[in-house]
């Protein structure tokens, strides 16, 4: 479980394809304290650590095939920043949302508004996959927990402040970025609730 509060965007250093698994090897200022079998969020996506090395503080995880098909991994570079952090403790307050880490679709930014200071981002995502946001609701985007403004039936937009931006991946974004999205677990559960209600009637 993760609270979609980013703790630092890394660099990925090294990519390695194994048949259909995806090997990422990144270089962040905490691998020194993590642990093999460990949970890493990047990106969203919950990984398991599975090789340390700390004196170069590099570590290591590994996408399956369908991790790699349902999220923005595989489409990833050698330098380019994933969003990182570790799983909650329970005396850790939640300041973000309950994130579980399971990206539900991916999403492509089709617009950036400068405003005053902060930016707009609005995302497009397939409304076909059965997901929705609802005004001032949570969302996950690249595992950063964000309120969603200007909700509609496929788009939203999210409004990101300067610390955000420069501490995130999203300051690497352009038009035509593809993200992962997580929506906001209570509402999932809510909306499968009334799906199976209303098909009843």
């Amino acid at each position: 479980m993760f609270s979609g509060i980013v703790e630092e965007a890394a660099p990925i250093v090294g990519l390695i394809k194994e048949q259909e698994n995806l090997h990422l090897t990144m270089s962040c200022s905490f691998a020194d304290q993590l642990k093999i079998d460990q949970s890493v969020a990047h990106n969203g996506v919950c990984l398991t650590v599975v090789n340390v090395d700390k004196e170069k503080k590099e570590y290591t995880v590994t996408a399956i095939q369908e991790t790699i098909l349902k999220t923005n991994l595989g489409l990833l570079n050698v330098g380019d920043k994933v969003n990182l952090e570790r799983s909650m403790t329970m005396d850790k307050l939640l300041d973000g949302h309950m994130v579980q880490g399971h990206v539900d679709q991916t999403a492509k930014c089709i617009a950036i508004d400068e405003a005053d200071g902060s930016w707009y981002f609005t995302f497009e995502y397939d409304k076909t996959k059965g997901n929705i946001t609802v005004e001032k609701g949570s969302v996950s985007v690249n595992g950063v927990s964000l309120t969603v403004v200007n909700s509609k039936e496929n788009t939203f937009q999210v409004a990101i402040i300067p610390f955000t931006y420069n501490l995130t991946n999203f300051h690497q974004f352009k038009v035509g970025t593809v993200v992962n999205l997580e929506f906001d677990i209570v509402g999932k559960y809510i909306q499968k609730i009334m799906s199976a209600y209303l098909e009843k009637k």
